[in-house]
């Protein structure tokens, strides 16, 4: 059995693709799979400074970002060269590795969002990473691109007509044992520990927004479509730096919903997030994925989303949750009607339909994919 290296930046419990790459890790050694890790430590970066709020930190995550995609690719190519029977995992920057995770296409979210053509040039950074990813999808840097989705693959296929690499699908998973809904006391513990002095009453319909690129994702929407609702719709959003949680503050002012919205920051264990909300909403105008659509459902909320990412192939409409538009009045009108919708049978077909995406079987996707490719040197 060959030894399996994984490359990104970060690999750690948590979201995001660091955490995508942890969860495998822990399948695999599971399964009696040996793993290695190639992070920024190995690629000499860890001195660099964190990615954080204003021009600092925009530019401590383009060093990051470029260091790992040049520095890090040169010292990944020596790595694996001393690890001669390994199979390569890249899921983020380096240009190297037997299979490369699509966790997201840069020019199609710039696309999604309006105005491609002055967000990528008003970015150093985008411009460097569509220059890179020209390279990967071009060339033969890997055999297999892994996207999350069929929608994903598509999109890749569209952006890049001269794919060199095999495009498979294999979805993200979701830690169902962690991900659970909760009990009445966690819900009220969470609500009470995250919103203190009765902020998020017991008897509000609480609507949970998890994401760190606040206008991509949808919240300003959220926030508009609140105003209008019952005053017992109360929104909870989860992530960003300080500088978006303030500009956050200024849209629920302007919609007269301040005292309905409660902007938490970024938390390092979110699932208290999940325990205090009734439903879910993420009006995204792109997604790779959003692993948190399925920790969302695990944990039994409902989901209000766009048809992008993962949300078309798990949301049921009228049953686990509904497919809406970007369009506040659609969304609005969904948020209203969580008031009087039976709730616990949502929940319940929420719940059930996380369950065929537990991590377990994802790790064995994968591991039938390396197989194949030492079939096929």
């Amino acid at each position: 059995m060959r030894r399996i290296v994984q490359i990104a930046p970060e690999i750690a419990p948590g979201s995001g693709v660091g955490g995508v790459a942890h969860h495998l890790e822990v399948q695999w050694a599971s399964l009696g799979r040996d793993t290695d890790r190639f992070t920024m430590r190995e690629a000499h970066g860890d001195w660099l400074p964190t990615p954080g709020p204003g021009i600092r930190g925009r530019l401590a995550l383009l060093t990051r970002v470029v260091w790992f995609s040049t520095i890090g690719t040169v010292l990944a190519r020596r790595y694996l060269r001393r690890h001669g029977d390994a199979v390569a995992v890249c899921h983020n920057d380096v240009l190297v590795g037997d299979v490369y995770v699509n966790h997201g296409i840069l020019r199609a979210a710039m696309k999604a969002r309006g105005h491609y053509a002055l967000r990528m040039l008003r970015n150093p950074l985008h411009l460097f990473t569509a220059a890179r990813d020209a390279v990967r999808y071009r060339t033969g840097t890997h055999r297999v691109v892994v996207n999350l989705t069929d929608g994903e693959r598509a999109t890749l296929r569209r952006t890049y007509p001269h794919l060199a690499a095999r495009a498979v699908v294999i979805g993200n998973g979701v830690d169902t044992g962690r991900f659970r809904p909760a009990t009445p006391d966690e819900r009220r513990t969470a609500r009470a520990t995250l919103c203190p002095g009765g902020a998020l009453p017991a008897s509000a319909t609480c609507l949970l927004f998890v994401g760190h690129e606040f206008d991509r994702k949808g919240l300003p929407l959220a926030v508009e479509a609140l105003a209008g609702t019952p005053r017992s719709v109360h929104l909870l959003v989860v992530g960003g730096t300080p500088d978006l949680v303030a500009t956050a503050r200024t849209w629920a002012l302007a919609a007269g919903v301040a005292d309905r919205v409660h902007l938490v920051g970024r938390l390092v264990d979110p699932l208290p997030a999940f325990h205090a909300a009734d439903v879910f909403t993420l009006p995204s105008a792109y997604e790779a994925n959003a692993l948190v659509v399925l920790e969302a459902l695990a944990c039994g909320l409902p989901v209000i989303a766009t048809p992008v990412g993962y949300a078309p192939d798990v949301v049921v409409d009228g049953t686990n949750g509904y497919l809406v538009a970007r369009d506040v009045e659609e969304l609005r009108a969904r948020f209203t009607a969580m008031v009087d919708a039976d709730l616990a049978a949502m929940s319940r077909a929420a719940r059930e339909s996380s369950l065929p995406h537990s991590w377990d079987v994802v790790a064995r996707q994968y591991l039938a994919l390396f197989d194949e490719l030492e079939a096929r040197p």
